[in-house]
């Protein structure tokens, strides 16, 4: 990998890290719009069971177990943050492997 791509990648990820630890804190704790539709038409209650949300790992961008409402959103934007680059790594190099040997193949 050449080595400018190396730092635009790490640049990209070092601000996406700041933005998720420092920023999402500042949120709007007002909800979705479609939650706002369904809470103003008075269907939110129909829903059947348990929201989703209420099952993952970080319920409503905190994680569980922090006192600071703060620093639990911070937390969670830094989990969201590296499990998105993650899972962009990986597919990335999944396909970037697969190019490489049907190239090897056809070569």
């Amino acid at each position: 990998m050449d080595r400018n791509l190396k730092l635009l990648i790490l640049a990209g990820l070092l601000l996406s890290l700041v933005l998720g630890i420092f920023i999402s804190p500042f949120a709007s704790p007002h909800p979705d719009g479609l939650e706002w539709v369904a809470e103003e038409k008075g269907f939110l209650e129909k829903s059947e069971g348990d929201p989703a949300w209420k099952a993952s790992l970080i319920p409503d961008y905190a994680v569980p177990g922090v006192s600071s409402e703060i620093l639990a959103t911070g937390v969670a934007g830094l989990a969201g943050t590296f499990l998105v680059f993650a899972i962009g790594w990986g597919i990335a190099t999944l396909i970037s492997s697969r190019k490489s040997d049907a190239e090897e193949g056809s070569g």
